[in-house]
């Protein structure tokens, strides 16, 4: 009797581990608030944010004593971080943080002054480009140019170290499509941008 329950007890247990389904999922609303936070101190020379999926700032999960076998068990199947209904996204590294204080520096200095005079405007792919090189004197031109080539070599850094802090190099479309996103959103007005189709528009 007792190898008969235990046969019937382990067939469940297969059974249950064959039906748990874990879906790794881009997580849009926590990475468009982490690009945001990231975003705005670059253009409004804020301090940088806290520290955005750091495990001191994550909530504790509210205890349940009255939870039910079943779902213990589930809770063993499933690890938390796949099963939690509102994922964080760590985007604070020593590399960000390194990317996040020059694009600091260039906004201050002459990208800042770019953008204002609508030389330069932010891509539909989260880059920087020069819109109108008229705009720029021609003895200061290849200076333009290498600032825009240092700026979308940092940015293009930036999306892939987001994705790789998170375990997921997959998701680096993602957030360069969030990013993309949040830079034309947080443009002053005046700022040049691309839409979809890739026409420019000016805020």
């Amino acid at each position: 009797m007792r190898k008969l329950a235990y046969v019937l007890l382990t067939s469940l247990f297969v059974a249950l581990v064959g039906c748990v389904t874990i879906n790794v999922y881009f997580p849009e609303a926590a990475a468009q608030k982490a690009a945001d936070q990231f975003i705005g101190t670059v253009l409004d020379n804020a301090k940088p944010a806290a520290k955005s999926g750091d495990e001191s700032d994550a909530k504790p999960a509210p205890a349940n004593p009255g939870k039910q076998p079943s779902a213990m068990l589930l809770d063993l199947l499933i690890p938390a971080a796949y099963a939690a209904d509102t994922p964080d996204i760590r985007i604070q590294t020593s590399t960000s943080e390194a990317i996040r204080a020059r694009m600091q520096q260039r906004f201050q200095g002459s990208l800042g002054a770019l953008f204002d005079s609508g030389a330069v405007g932010f891509t539909r792919d989260g880059l920087v480009t020069v819109r109108d090189a008229s705009k720029v004197p021609l003895n200061q031109r290849a200076e333009v140019n290498a600032t825009v080539a240092d700026e979308n070599r940092d940015r293009s850094a930036l999306y892939r170290e987001v994705a790789n802090a998170n375990g997921h190099a997959e998701w680096e479309p993602q957030i360069r499509a969030t990013f993309a996103k949040g830079w034309i959103e947080r443009a002053r007005a005046g700022w040049y941008y691309q839409d979809p189709s890739g026409a420019w528009k000016q805020k």
